[in-house]
């Protein structure tokens, strides 16, 4: 029916009953209190659903375990329930950057999307709607995830649910964090050439350890770089 983003912003939903005559609509010179009422007529009945967006300057999407929340706590002043299984995150979680010269950005975590999400599998569309405000994507993929067939399976394979949800959605502003190269080894993934691989896509790639803090500064100079210098 409508999409309010504006303050006091009103909508016409559905008509009311039609209003009766009262009492005194009946009054007479000599009936100056009649007992004779007009009762109105019903309105119409409607079931409405209402969807929240959040409004958010960044979203943070990933693999269940990617580490988002951990990233969220370490950017922000949020604290979200961190632990080692997956969707310990169930609803989206919200921060704000705060950067040196005070100027701030909001970033929400929205819990671990899998293949299906755009069907509701998982946790599934209910929180795809959380990304759709959002300005920038800040991609999480786990470097120690082994993936069966492509080296970017979880990357492509969140893109395309989000383009099954909303084609829109894989048309914004998107960077990639090469999560926990903390506990990295040469039996995971080799991350320069992940990053090549982004970059030939035109996504730029950081590897970080939301963990440990590392590259979490270069992050932050980005961001102020993407959103306050045009």
């Amino acid at each position: 029916l409508a999409d309010l983003i504006q303050e006091d912003q009103e909508i016409f939903v559905i008509p009311g009953g039609k209003g009766g005559k009262g009492n005194q609509h009946f009054a007479t010179p000599t009936n100056r209190a009649p007992r004779l009422a007009q009762p109105g007529l019903p309105g119409q009945k409607r079931t409405i659903r209402l969807s929240l967006k959040y409004l958010a300057d960044i979203g943070l999407i990933g693999l269940p375990n990617a580490g988002k929340s951990t990233l969220l706590s370490r950017l922000t002043n949020a604290r979200p329930r961190i632990d080692s299984y997956p969707f310990t995150t169930l609803v989206p979680n919200l921060g704000v950057l705060v950067f040196d010269d005070e100027s701030t950005l909001t970033m929400a975590d929205i819990p671990g999307l899998i293949e299906g999400a755009s069907e509701g599998r998982g946790l599934g569309h209910r929180f795809l709607r959380h990304i759709e405000r959002t300005r920038l994507l800040l991609h999480l993929i786990d470097i120690t995830y082994v993936p069966v067939h492509d080296l970017l399976e979880d990357f492509l394979g969140l893109k395309n649910e989000m383009e099954k949800y909303d084609c829109s959605l894989t048309r914004k502003d998107q960077m990639v964090l090469i999560n926990k190269i903390d506990i990295h080894s040469p039996k995971h993934r080799n991350i320069e050439s992940i990053r090549r691989a982004f970059e030939e896509m035109g996504i730029e790639a950081v590897p970080i350890s939301a963990l440990t803090g590392e590259g979490l500064d270069e992050v932050k100079q980005i961001l102020a770089r993407k959103f306050h210098n045009g």
